[in-house]
């Protein structure tokens, strides 16, 4: 009979069995598959935790093992090499990233985190490769996190980049970046850093017409900051919420329907009844906008106030355009009575001057969502910003083009990077003289911390939100 507590051991002077533990191999799968196919973790984890029969306590374990660690890769990384004689295999750096995630961020014992993961690699790469994991865990268990960052990080006051970029797992021409959107508050900059690595909330929202805040909240939601058409998830899945499975209300972070919102307050003279949302896929802005157009700003009669803000009242209709014809059948399966077609933005399908109102939500970087695209820091390099700028820049020539005089333009990215925001829209504006930018913030109303304008820019650590850029254009009458 064999002694109690020892199930899975292999007996005297024998190594005990590993144990297959399925969310730690599903979060190393999904870590392989970032790294050896570029696949994206928000797309690829739902699927494998549906595939797998993966859920509850489980499923969340996953998660945070997978999007943890892909944040925190940059100072891991940097532990690990400290750690190690040599350099590891990526399999083999990718199991001790997840366990290097496990003792120093999470609440696992550091017995159980080491354990887990030598017993994963023994299972999934090999008996040699595991002795080599167990060792380098064991050193970085000896240390925290804080004791860490100070060995493996350069020093603060001769190189303050580097070192906010080691301590808070961010590319240096990132952090760099985010400098020169908000200044030279170092304080300021490492809140921004470290708000890009918290947990996202889960934001919905209820499109107007076809679902309310009220529902969402009947559905355990809570209302959203800003948003009048937003609410907040605090936990479960959206996806269980009649009104999210039927696409009347939906997934979108709050500053997403905010910029959205800011377009359609925008008083025009004359007619209101064309709206164009010029790179519409995969459809999130183009559902509220659709909704809106249709029904009217309702929950906005009662939450905008004073000055130029107003409510739409209804009786428009979208035209939502991608370039991509995967992403406009997206936009079909989000929008009711929207007209999708697939053009390309910088060969417009339509005559000049034919809209009253058009959404661009320009093809960009992503550094304003890496709370929720984690391994997209790691993907992106400055040598993408120039061809990004110049599509962007040949996109708002586009938008500016389709509006009628009279008409507004929204200029919309999420990303904060000047290349991609204030320096795109000066460039364009600087060849022509019939634009106007207004002053975005007076669209906005009751939020601060946008800027010092016209355009506003929203941050997760100011407003919780992705780090969206709006600017506003209005073509001269």
């Amino acid at each position: 009979m064999r002694p109690r507590g020892t199930a899975g051991r292999g007996g005297p002077g024998r190594p005990r069995r590993p144990v297959r533990d399925q969310a730690r191999n599903a979060a190393f799968d999904v870590m392989r598959a970032v790294a050896e196919r570029d696949a994206y973790a928000n797309l690829l984890l739902p699927r494998l935790l549906r595939e797998r029969g993966i859920k509850g306590r489980d499923a969340a374990l996953v998660t945070e093992l997978t999007y943890g660690t892909l944040r925190g890769l940059g100072t891991y990384d940097a532990i690990i090499a400290v750690c190690s004689d040599r350099a590891p295999d990526p399999a083999v750096r990718d199991a001790l990233r997840l366990g290097a995630h496990q003792l120093l961020r999470m609440r696992i014992p550091p017995h159980a985190a080491v354990g887990t993961s030598v017993d994963l690699v023994r299972l999934r790469i090999g008996h040699g490769a595991a002795k080599f994991v167990n060792a380098v865990l064991r050193k970085i268990a000896g240390r925290t996190l804080e004791e860490w960052v100070a060995i493996v990080a350069p020093d603060p006051e001769r190189d303050p980049a580097g070192h906010l970029a080691v301590a808070h797992s961010h590319p240096r021409w990132v952090v760099t970046a985010f400098r020169d959107a908000l200044g030279k508050d170092a304080a300021e900059i490492a809140d921004v850093l470290a708000a890009d690595n918290d947990r996202p909330l889960v934001t919905l929202v209820a499109r107007p017409g076809r679902s309310s805040v009220k529902e969402l909240r009947d559905a355990g939601a809570e209302p959203a900051r800003f948003s009048p058409y937003g609410a907040v998830l605090p936990e479960g899945d959206p996806g269980q919420i009649p009104a999210v499975a039927e696409t009347r209300a939906a997934v979108q972070d709050e500053a997403s329907q905010l910029v959205a919102l800011a377009l359609t307050r925008v008083p025009l003279d004359g007619r209101d009844e064309l709206w164009l949302d010029l790179c519409a896929g995969p459809g999130g802005k183009a559902g509220l906008l659709d909704a809106i157009a249709g029904h009217g700003d309702v929950e906005g009669l009662s939450a905008a106030a004073g000055g130029a803000v107003r409510a739409f009242p209804g009786g428009a209709r979208l035209v939502a355009s991608d370039v991509q014809h995967h992403r406009a059948r997206l936009v079909r399966q989000t929008t009711a009575g929207a007209a999708v077609i697939t053009a390309d933005g910088t060969a417009p399908a339509w005559r000049p001057g034919v809209f009253d109102r058009v959404m661009l939500d320009a093809p960009c970087t992503g550094l304003g969502a890496l709370r929720r695209r984690p391994e997209a820091r790691w993907r992106r390099d400055p040598s993408s910003i120039s061809e990004l700028t110049k599509l962007q820049k040949r996109l708002l020539t586009t938008a500016l083009e389709s509006v009628r005089p009279g008409g507004v333009v929204a200029y919309v990215t999420c990303s904060p990077h000047l290349a991609e925001t204030r320096v795109v829209v000066g460039d364009v504006l600087a060849g022509r003289g019939d634009v106007e930018q207004l002053d975005a913030r007076d669209y906005l109303p009751g939020i601060d911390g946008l800027g010092d304008g016209p355009h506003a820019q929203f941050w997760p650590h100011r407003h919780g939100t992705d780090a969206m850029f709006l600017a506003l254009l209005r073509k001269r009458a």
